[in-house]
C-alpha cells in the first residue's frame, strides 16, 4: 500500500466526524472509501491508464486538510478571471470558500457552494436525486466521494436563462508546500434553462499541487449547458479532472478545454445520451512541452435514438511532451438515426515528444453515421515555404501556422471574451513552441 493511500485512508475517520452532514451523504462517503481501499489509485496496468502513470505524483507528501488560507485581493487573482464581463463568481483559496472574493445568488436560482448544500435540509431533495448519481464508481472518483465537502453547487430552475457568465476559480496559495485539493461540483440544470459556466484551477506558487476534481452536471429537458475549462497552471501542478454529464431529451451541452499548462493533467469526460434529440459537442485545445504532460479520455455514450455527438481534438507538442487521446463513443442498438463525429489532429514539432491516440466506435445500431479519425504529422512544409517567401521569418510563420492549426476550434466559443483570452494565450504558446522547430521533426504515433 502506497503512504498517499494509508494517509487517506487513516484520516478518513477523523475527516467524517468533523462534517455536519445527514446520514444520507455519510452513507454514500462509506461506501466511497471502501471502494478506494479495495481499487487505490489507477495504474498503467489498467487499459485506460495505459499511457499514463501516477506514480511521480503520488510520491510526494500531501496535506491533506490545510487548516488556514492566505488572504487574496481581488488585484491578486484579476489576471486569472475573465474580468471583463460581469460574472456570477465562486471562488475557493486553499479549499476554503472566498466570500469577500465571489459574487453568488440565490434569488431564482441557487449559484453557491456545495457544503451548504449537503449541510441543510432544504436542499435535501436535490442532494438525494442527484449527488453521487452518475459518478464513475471508480477508485480515483470514489476518492474524491469520500472526501467531497467543498466546491460548487448550482441549481438552475426551470425556464430560467442565467442573465451572465458563471466563474468557477480554485487557488491554491502555496502557503502549504504540498497539497491535495479535493473540490466537487454538482450542476443541475432543469428544463429549458440557460447556463454559461467557465472553470479554472490555479497554484499561485511553485509548491506541488495536485487536484482531483469530480462535477456532476444534470442537463434537463431542452436546457442548454456551456462550458469552459481553463488549464494553465503552474509546472508543478497536476490536475484529474472527471466530469460527468446526464442529458435529457432535447438538451444541448457544449464543452472546450484548453490545457496548455501543468505537470500532468487528465480529463475523464463521460457524457451520458438518455433522451432522444441530443445535442453533445466537445471541443478541445492542447499545446505543450518541457516533459508536460495531457490525457484526454472520453465517452459519448448514445442510448436513445435521433442523437447527434461531434468531438474536435487538437494537440500541438514540443520538447518531451507527452499527449494522448483515448476517445469512445457508444452507440446502443436502440439508438438508430445516431450521427457521431470524432477527430484528433496533432502536430509534433519536436522529435522527442509523443502522441498515443485512439478513437474508438463501437457501434451496435445499424442505422447510423458515426466517423472516427485521427492525423499525426508536422507542420506543412509548403505551406512554412510560402510564407517565408513572403518575407515572415521561420519562426513567426511556424507560429503562425500553428495558430491556424489550433484556432478552429474556437470557433464555436460562444463568449466573445473567453475566446480573447484564449486566442491570447494560444498566440503566445504557439510563438513559444516555434523555437523548437528547428532541426530534424520525427513524428511518432502509438495508434490501435
Amino acid at each position: 500500500m502506497s503512504q498517499l493511500k494509508e494517509k487517506l485512508l487513516s484520516s478518513f475517520i477523523a475527516f467524517e466526524e468533523q462534517k455536519n452532514i445527514d446520514s444520507y451523504v455519510h452513507g454514500i462517503r462509506t461506501k466511497a472509501i471502501k471502494k478506494f481501499e479495495k481499487e487505490g489509485f489507477p495504474t498503467k496496468k489498467m487499459e485506460a491508464w495505459k499511457y499514463t502513470s501516477l506514480k511521480k505524483i503520488l510520491n510526494y507528501d500531501y496535506k491533506l486538510f490545510p487548516n488556514a488560507s492566505e488572504a487574496l485581493e481581488f488585484k491578486d487573482i484579476k489576471e486569472f478571471l475573465i474580468d471583463d464581463i460581469e460574472s456570477y463568481k465562486i471562488i475557493f483559496v486553499d479549499g476554503k470558500y472566498c466570500s469577500h472574493l465571489s459574487e453568488t445568488t440565490h434569488d431564482g436560482m441557487d449559484i453557491c457552494i456545495l457544503s451548504s448544500a449537503l449541510s441543510q435540509s432544504k436542499y435535501d431533495l436535490v442532494i438525494e436525486n442527484y449527488f453521487d448519481k452518475i459518478s464513475k464508481k471508480d477508485g480515483i472518483t470514489s476518492l474524491n466521494t469520500a472526501f467531497s465537502s467543498e466546491g460548487s453547487y448550482i441549481h438552475i430552475p426551470k425556464n430560467v436563462q442565467v442573465d451572465k457568465p458563471i466563474q468557477i476559480v480554485y487557488f491554491s496559495t502555496g502557503k502549504n508546500e504540498s497539497v491535495l485539493y479535493q473540490p466537487r461540483n454538482l450542476i443541475v440544470v432543469d428544463e429549458n434553462s440557460h447556463v454559461e459556466i467557465i472553470e479554472r484551477h490555479q497554484s499561485l506558487s511553485n509548491n506541488s499541487i495536485l487536484v482531483n476534481s469530480v462535477s456532476e452536471i444534470y442537463c434537463n429537458q431542452r436546457s442548454i449547458v456551456q462550458h469552459y475549462k481553463i488549464q494553465d497552471d503552474n509546472r508543478n501542478a497536476s490536475l484529474i479532472d472527471n466530469t460527468f454529464i446526464s442529458q435529457q431529451r432535447n438538451s444541448d451541452y457544449t464543452l472546450h478545454t484548453f490545457s496548455f499548462g501543468g505537470e500532468l493533467t487528465r480529463n475523464n469526460l463521460s457524457i451520458f445520451q438518455n433522451g432522444e434529440r441530443i445535442e453533445s459537442t466537445i471541443k478541445g485545445i492542447t499545446i505543450i512541452g518541457d516533459n508536460q504532460h495531457v490525457d484526454h479520455n472520453t465517452l459519448i455514450h448514445h442510448k436513445k435514438p435521433n442523437c447527434n455527438s461531434y468531438q474536435d481534438y487538437k494537440g500541438i507538442f514540443g520538447e518531451n511532451s507527452v499527449g494522448v487521446f483515448n476517445g469512445q463513443v457508444l452507440v446502443e442498438k436502440e439508438a438508430q438515426k445516431t450521427n457521431a463525429f470524432q477527430a484528433n489532429n496533432n502536430i509534433l514539432i519536436s522529435d522527442k515528444a509523443t502522441i498515443n491516440t485512439k478513437p474508438q466506435l463501437e457501434i451496435f445500431a445499424d442505422d447510423v453515421k458515426c466517423s472516427h479519425g485521427c492525423t499525426v504529422g508536422q507542420l506543412d512544409k509548403n505551406a512554412l515555404f510560402y510564407l517565408r517567401s513572403r518575407g515572415i521569418p521561420e519562426k513567426e510563420a511556424s507560429a503562425l501556422l500553428m495558430f491556424g492549426f489550433a484556432n478552429k476550434v474556437l470557433s464555436s466559443v460562444s463568449i466573445p471574451e473567453v475566446k480573447t483570452r484564449i486566442n491570447s494565450i494560444t498566440v503566445s504558446y504557439t510563438h513559444l513552441r516555434a523555437h523548437e522547430t528547428r532541426g530534424n521533426l520525427v513524428c511518432r504515433l502509438l495508434l490501435e
